[in-house]
């Protein structure tokens, strides 16, 4: 049995670098606690989820964007939706002055 795979930190680099340029030059640096934040919960998501939490099997569709047609047939190691869905949550997190979890799970709790 293999272990489950995670998301190396030059994919992660990669498919933000993709999303936006100008966005994501801070989060590129491996110290900013954004991108170790967001690293983190995709790790722990990984854990829990075989197939992204947030995709529909049935139609094949993002609950985080209703309109979007799942490309990546569920796997989220690197899915934009959804490290934009993690960006967007930590900064209204830190907009609101509240802790950061530190597992996935504990992200709907917020």
């Amino acid at each position: 049995m293999s272990l489950p795979k995670t998301v190396s930190d030059k994919d992660l680099e990669k498919l933000l670098e993709e999303i936006t340029d100008t966005e994501t030059e801070d989060i590129m640096k491996k110290n900013d606690p954004k991108y170790k934040w967001i690293r983190q919960i995709m790790i722990s998501a990984k854990k829990y989820h075989k197939l992204c939490p947030y995709y529909d099997k049935r139609t094949g569709k993002c609950f985080l964007e209703f309109d979007y047609k799942c490309d990546r047939a569920g796997k989220f190691d690197g899915c934009p939706v959804f490290i934009r869905y993690l960006e967007k949550k930590y900064d209204e997190l830190k907009a609101k002055g509240k802790r950061l979890p530190m597992d996935f799970m504990d992200l709907s709790l917020v």
